[in-house]
């Protein structure tokens, strides 16, 4: 049964896979994680359109993976404050790659959106198949969420 709005990325065409695959070998997630390796996993991903304005997620949703702008833009927000307007080849939520919390942001589609998810189960699934590159991707998700979080103390610095 095919579903408008969720679809697995594995059956779609080639191209649209190894798109999929440079756009998050481009994110910090994937450093020297091998080309192949990351169009294999993202065979597993899936990915869903959003109108403008539906909602992604919101505070406190419980988490499942990291997301992908493939097309179109999304906002995330906390409260009123903007925290990001992100575009293709961004990504967000990977906070729930690394722990089972709930969501600590609101996203909203701005625009028509196409989102890539990458879910930890799949992570999961990957690193028992490979343990060295799964390491090497939890380091890399280390790093960008330390990134994330001295950015943040940053911002709340300058408050």
């Amino acid at each position: 049964m095919s579903n408008i709005f969720w679809s697995n990325i594995f059956r779609s065409g080639d191209s649209e896979l190894r798109t999929i695959a440079r756009l998050w070998q481009q994110t910090p997630l994937f450093k020297n994680i091998p080309e192949r390796q990351t169009e294999l996993l993202c065979g597993k991903m899936h990915r869903r359109r959003f109108k403008p304005g539906e909602t992604v997620f919101s505070f406190g949703d419980q988490g499942a993976g990291a997301i992908l702008v493939l097309e179109g833009s999304v906002r995330v927000m906390v409260n009123t404050t903007e925290l990001a307007l992100l575009e293709p080849g961004d990504f967000f939520g990977e906070i729930a790659l690394a722990a089972a919390e709930r969501r600590t942001a609101d996203a909203t589609a701005v625009s028509a959106a196409q989102l890539v998810y990458f879910l930890k189960q799949d992570l999961e699934e990957w690193i028992e198949r490979q343990p060295r590159l799964g390491a090497r991707f939890l380091m890399n998700l280390s790093a960008t969420l330390a990134e994330r979080l001295y950015r943040a103390n940053d911002l709340i610095a300058q408050q």
